[in-house]
């Protein structure tokens, strides 16, 4: 090993070990937050699925676009690198298709129809490929000053109130009753 080796073989070195150990990467697509999406590292790319019936939701990834994937380190579930990829929709029964559902189905969780789950996914999801594309853009000791915590939603809901004063004895006059 020389001390001139390349950069950017380091850095996909780190893409690729952190995408196979993390079971979780946040995702974020041409529009909205960045979403948090299960995964398999397949053939230099992480593939998903979802978008249709019990699957996670794809909004915002579409084939030919980009996105931005940010995994998490594995045991310290922090940030450990991020990258820009290209979104590839595989054709349902395609080589391509099939060897990516072959990976991702033993790694799906909880599902309610095992046997059939490929076929499920040909009608109703899509299969998508992010594959890295140019430099990462965090990664250990490059990493942004701020948190990456997104602006909360804007809503109506509040905390909870103090309790009314007269509840106690509300309360403690039924026990009493049926004691």
């Amino acid at each position: 090993m020389t001390d001139t080796m390349d950069p950017r073989l380091l850095e996909r070195a780190l893409v690729e070990e952190a995408a196979k150990k993390s079971g979780l990467v946040w995702v974020q697509g041409a529009e909205g937050p960045a979403v948090p999406l299960w995964h398999v590292w397949h053939d230099g790319a992480v593939c998903l699925v979802g978008g249709g019936p019990g699957e996670q939701p794809l909004r915002g990834l579409a084939d030919g676009g980009t996105a931005t994937v940010t995994v998490r380190s594995k045991d310290k579930w922090g940030r450990l690198v991020a990258f820009q990829a290209r979104i590839t929709e595989l054709a349902p029964h395609s080589e391509a298709w099939q060897s990516a559902v072959d990976e991702l189905k033993g790694k799906r969780l909880n599902a309610p129809d095992a046997e059939t789950m490929p076929e499920r996914w040909a009608r109703e999801c899509r299969v998508l490929r992010l594959e890295p594309t140019g430099p990462v853009t965090e990664k250990p000791g490059a990493m942004p000053d701020g948190g990456g915590a997104a602006v909360p939603v804007p809503t109506t809901a509040t905390t909870r109130r103090p309790i009314p004063a007269g509840l106690p004895r509300l309360l403690l006059r039924r026990r009493s009753r049926k004691g």
